[in-house]
């Protein structure tokens, strides 16, 4: 089936810093386009990859499941490491969770991780259901464009099916278990009128991963697709100052100097103290140092 317009996968080579982004469930890599761009035109390698059963019509992710939408990430993490002597793991809702399990499975492979409204949870009565009613039932009503923004949308599906939502319940629980694994640098956003995921589930990831070095910013004025909302803009900067603070701190393996130069431009505003060890909360930014 051809890719809808706008949800084509979307790749390019930067310098040696790579961020591998991750769209949600039932979504697109249009979602998190702007987001690609932004930090490409920072110089840093970007792959923004179109996951199997999404992107053309919802009866094509129907036979897919969490296994299928995490092979791909992984092999695109892989690729980036091939390239790049660092590498970030970022994404959206379900997109958060596939970072985050890739964080907990590939290690000292991954140098840090952003998520904006991850996903850990199917929440609601229904949840209990999916595995007998997927049989019966083959689709729900859609959940994307939850924006706050007017005249903005998502580029996703208008429907749901079951099957998939049920591989889609049993990963969420997979990934609650590998959190503590997690122990890289994490720099986590979320909205308080999310529609889609609750704030439980970011507290819940912050309550359950084992990084010290971690940052909690609040996006009061975007509901759940944040990076297509008012708040994108300090979306993308945050998660730059991120990166730039994690590749240029002492220690850090060496990068090369016209990366480490472009890498730091950035229009982010004033920074406030937090870094390793640190719990920066609420209002906080993510550059640190």
């Amino acid at each position: 089936m051809p890719v809808l317009p706008g949800a084509e996968p979307y790749h390019h080579q930067g310098g040696e810093v790579g961020v591998l982004l991750c769209h949600g469930f039932t979504g697109s890599p249009q979602s998190l386009r702007p987001w690609a761009e932004y930090l490409a035109a920072q110089g840093l390698t970007v792959a923004l990859p179109l996951l199997p059963g999404h992107g053309t019509r919802w009866e094509d992710l129907r036979p897919t499941g969490w296994q299928d939408w995490y092979a791909e990430v992984d092999r695109e993490l892989r690729a980036l490491r091939e390239r790049c002597a660092h590498v970030f793991v970022a994404g959206l809702s379900m997109g958060g969770a596939l970072a985050l399990r890739l964080a907990a499975k590939h290690g000292d492979a991954v140098d840090g991780v952003v998520v904006v409204n991850p996903a850990n949870k199917v929440h609601g009565p229904a949840a209990h259901a999916l595995p007998l009613l997927r049989h019966f039932v083959p689709t729900t009503k859609g959940i994307t464009s939850d924006i706050a923004k007017e005249g903005v949308e998502e580029v996703g599906y208008g429907h749901v099916p079951l099957h998939a939502a049920h591989s889609l319940r049993n990963f969420l629980r997979l990934v609650d278990g590998d959190l503590p694994q997690v122990t890289q640098p994490l720099l986590l956003l979320h909205s308080p009128r999310d529609h889609v995921v609750p704030p439980v589930d970011s507290e819940r990831v912050l309550g359950r991963v084992s990084s010290t070095d971690v940052t909690e910013i609040l996006l009061e004025q975007s509901h759940h697709v944040a990076t297509l909302d008012h708040d994108a803009d300090r979306i993308f900067e945050e998660s730059l100052a991120f990166v730039t603070r994690l590749v240029t701190r002492p220690g850090a393996a060496d990068v090369k100097d016209s990366d480490a130069e472009s890498v730091q431009r950035s229009d982010a505003g004033p920074a406030s103290r937090t870094g390793p060890g640190s719990f920066e909360q609420r209002e906080g930014t993510a550059t640190g140092g």
